[in-house]
Formats: structure tokens, C-alpha cells, sequence
């Protein structure tokens, strides 16, 4: 396999809960791999866990989340590896922020209209938000800001995971991020 990567950069998805990120991502970690790319992948829940811990759902608490995946998606990209990362990051300011300090900054929209994202929720949490029962939660009680000027807007209602990662793969190629001598098969 030869590989030709130009430089590192940062492939930011954001979206709301259960629009797809984390399954996108994923397909195109795995292509990235398949090819020998220096890749890895930070999904919103698991830096959540790991790295800000102790952090709550306030805007700030959530700025600081975002601000931190940030940080090391930075790190990586400076040193020639492909950050992706898959997370809500429901404010604009911050995104922005970020794209400005990351430089390298590829800033994927997964949008899926509400009633999708509700029949797609097997913990219920949607239907929690919407009764009340559960506070600040991003679409419900908490705003999500969509980007104004992402490089790709992704509509996963319409169609598969696997559609997705391919035009996420092309909008790669054609910004010039990524080359490789022999394609592999579509994202799987």
C-alpha cells in the first residue's frame, strides 16, 4: 500500500445525539487504516469519560469538553496524524475557535431531522428531554448551532453510514488531504 498524506489535520464531525457521528467516523478511521494513514479517532462520550471527567452539561463544562478534544485533535494534526473526532461541540463560537487555532480544520455537518433521531433512540433519552426529565440536553433544552459553513453537510435520514463515509472520503480527496496511489473498496 503506498500512502501519501500531506499533512495532518483534524476531520470534525458534529451533529445531535444519534445522527451518526461515532458509526461515520468509524468507517472512515478503519478506510484511513486500511491505507497505513497515522489515524485516530476521538469520540466525544469516550474523551467525555477519560479526559474531562467531572465536567457537567453547563455551556462552560461544555466549551471546556469541546475545547479540550480540541486541544489534543491539535496535537495530533501538528504532528502529521489525522484527528477525527465525533462530537456534538453544539456551539458555533467554539467550532470556530478551534478551526481557527487547529488550522487544518475539516468540519463535517451529520444532520438528522428530530422524529428520525427520536425513533433511532433505543435509551429513550430523547423522550426523557422532551418530558422534562432530563436537563440541558442538546436539540431539547440546550441549544445545538449548527455550522453556517461546514465543508460537507451529511443528511443521515437520507442515506446509509456507509454513503455517508464515502462522501466524506471524496470531500477529503478533493480538498487535497488525502491521495493514495490504489483505491480500496468504498467505506465498509
Amino acid at each position: 500500500m503506498t500512502e501519501e498524506i500531506r499533512q495532518g489535520f483534524t476531520l470534525w464531525l458534529t451533529g445531535m445525539s444519534g445522527a451518526g457521528k461515532t458509526t461515520i467516523s468509524s468507517l472512515v478511521e478503519r478506510r484511513l487504516r486500511g491505507h497505513g494513514a497515522r489515524v485516530e479517532r476521538l469520540d466525544g462520550d469516550e474523551v467525555r469519560k477519560h479526559v474531562s471527567r467531572g465536567l457537567g452539561f453547563s455551556r462552560e463544562d461544555r466549551d471546556e469538553n469541546i475545547r479540550r478534544i480540541g486541544f489534543v485533535a491539535k496535537l495530533l494534526s501538528r504532528n502529521g496524524v489525522i484527528a477525527i473526532v465525533a462530537a456534538i461541540s453544539p456551539y458555533r463560537a467554539v467550532r470556530q475557535e478551534l478551526r481557527l487555532a487547529i488550522g487544518a480544520f475539516v468540519e463535517i455537518h451529520v444532520d438528522c431531522p428530530m422524529d428520525v433521531l427520536i425513533a433511532r433512540d433505543a435509551k429513550g433519552l430523547y423522550k426523557k428531554a422532551l418530558r422534562g426529565e432530563i436537563a440541558n440536553f442538546t436539540g431539547v433544552s440546550d441549544p445545538y448551532e449548527p455550522p453556517l459553513n461546514p465543508e460537507l453537510v451529511i443528511d443521515t435520514s437520507t442515506e446509509t453510514p456507509q454513503e455517508s463515509a464515502t462522501r466524506v472520503w471524496n470531500k477529503l480527496k478533493e480538498l487535497g488531504l488525502i491521495d493514495f496511489e490504489h483505491e480500496l473498496s468504498p467505506c465498509e
